[in-house]
């Protein structure tokens, strides 16, 4: 259900305390460049909804809650096509739209200030240039520079790990086919508890394993109780071993997870974060 329009805090943002700061960037895998209180609001929806958010490499996270280790929704911001104008409105907020190739997205910072900070960081990362703004600030152009560099470096380490990868003929990973929906960059606890607060959502997490080489299988099941498991998957070449009791070899980690839910009939459901209902925005 759409929540009603909240308030955003009218105080200065003050980073998310360390442990959380922490569990997001393993749930994310993506390095922070920017954070603060936005309201969104899609274009087929009439109302704001406000988000603590975060502008994480290409991505912008959503959360409910300031503290919350989980976003709630996220939006791949890679493909932005251009952003209009921070315009104020009569209660001194900022607004802008970005312009998408599935739609356009509406957000409302505070202020205009933090109005032009946004769209100006959100143009940095996607467009890998500190956008002209003869407003800018030293500092805060500084520390879009910053941003940019390091945004730079991320996308050139994922390329040279996307051409060692093929010139090694490595098994399928995250840099060279698509994950299953199901695979959360989380630890054992983290996907434990992600499968215990939202048992609707799903029942089986892909993960990666202890070691970051290889993977594993969270699953939770109900018999007279639910009751959880964690299955490994090993790295072998071209293929990905289950370690059960007789061991299966697969050719993708897709077939990984369609092992588990063919063998039980589909008892067992890929583990999707639901990113909206029926009323809510779709990013």
């Amino acid at each position: 259900m759409l929540r009603g329009i909240r308030e955003q805090p009218k105080e200065t943002p003050q980073p998310a305390p360390r442990q959380i700061f922490q569990e997001r960037q393993r749930i994310t895998g993506l390095p922070l460049y920017f954070q603060g209180y936005l309201s969104v609001r899609h274009s087929r929806c009439k109302e704001f909804r406000v988000y603590w958010t975060e502008l994480r490499g290409t991505m912008l996270f959503f959360y409910d809650d300031k503290k919350a280790p989980m976003y709630s929704q996220k939006l791949d911001i890679s493909a932005l096509t251009s952003a209009t104008n921070v315009y104020p409105d009569e209660n001194g907020s900022a607004h802008f739209i970005l312009m998408l190739s599935n739609g356009e997205l509406e957000l409302k910072a505070n202020d205009s200030e933090s109005g032009k900070e946004w769209k100006c960081f959100i143009l940095t990362v996607t467009k890998l240039s500190v956008p002209p703004d003869e407003s800018l600030l030293p500092g805060q152009l500084t520390r879009m520079h910053e941003v940019l560099e390091k945004e730079k470096k991320r996308r050139i380490t994922r390329n040279d790990c996307s051409s060692t990868s093929l010139n090694r003929k490595s098994p399928p990973s995250s840099t060279l086919t698509t994950m299953p929906v199901c695979f959360y960059a989380v630890s054992r606890q983290e996907a434990t508890e992600m499968l215990e607060k939202n048992p609707s959502w799903g029942n089986l997490i892909l993960r990666p394993g202890r070691d970051s080489k290889n993977y594993a299988i969270t699953i939770r099941h109900e018999l007279d109780a639910p009751h959880l498991k964690h299955y490994k998957v090993m790295s072998k070449g071209m293929s990905y071993v289950i370690e059960l009791e007789r061991q299966v070899t697969l050719p993708s980690l897709q077939d990984v997870v369609n092992y588990f839910v063919t063998q039980t009939q589909g008892k067992l459901k890929p583990f999707v974060i639901r990113t909206h209902t029926a009323e809510d925005p779709v990013f």
